[in-house]
């Protein structure tokens, strides 16, 4: 029988692995990189790609970091729990889960950028996809280092 924290982590697995495979996909539709005349002349397809890898970039960053470091930490009988997220990331990194706490936080701006309304300049909204779509590599990095506790 699992242990429950093993399942925990797999399921917060699971769930991550599903939001990158989209994520990656919709980024194989794409022509990169995005330029601010692009954006104004995209096709409803690509318009469609783009929201997709948008949502699946922001709900990939959001699960990581709301069920799988968690997750991590429950296994590894971290007592983090009611910690801070700081404290967690910071303990994750030293346990080498992590590149780096300032890493998570730059993933986290991204992240940030559209979770509010796309601003109304064309090239600045281009330079906040193009952040994302190079740090796909990076969220990937991270699962990488997770995966051998998910056995």
């Amino acid at each position: 029988m699992t242990q429950p924290s093993q399942f925990i982590l797999q399921e917060a697995w699971q769930q991550c692995e599903r939001h990158l495979h989209h994520l990656k996909h919709a980024l194989g539709s794409l022509t990169l990189p995005i330029t601010a005349s692009n954006l104004s002349t995209m096709s409803d397809e690509t318009v469609q790609d783009w929201d997709q890898f948008v949502l699946r970039y922001t709900k990939l960053q959001d699960a990581i970091g709301s069920r799988l470091f968690p997750a991590v930490l429950t296994l590894l009988q971290e007592p983090y729990e009611d910690k801070p997220m700081i404290d967690k990331l910071n303990r994750l990194e030293k346990l080498g889960y992590m590149e780096s706490v300032d890493q998570w936080n730059q993933l986290r701006i991204i992240r940030n950028h559209f979770a509010h309304d796309y601003p109304s300049d064309d090239a600045l909204k281009a330079a906040y996809l193009n952040d994302a779509v190079r740090a796909v590599p990076t969220l990937e990095g991270l699962l990488e280092k997770i995966r051998p506790l998910v056995g």
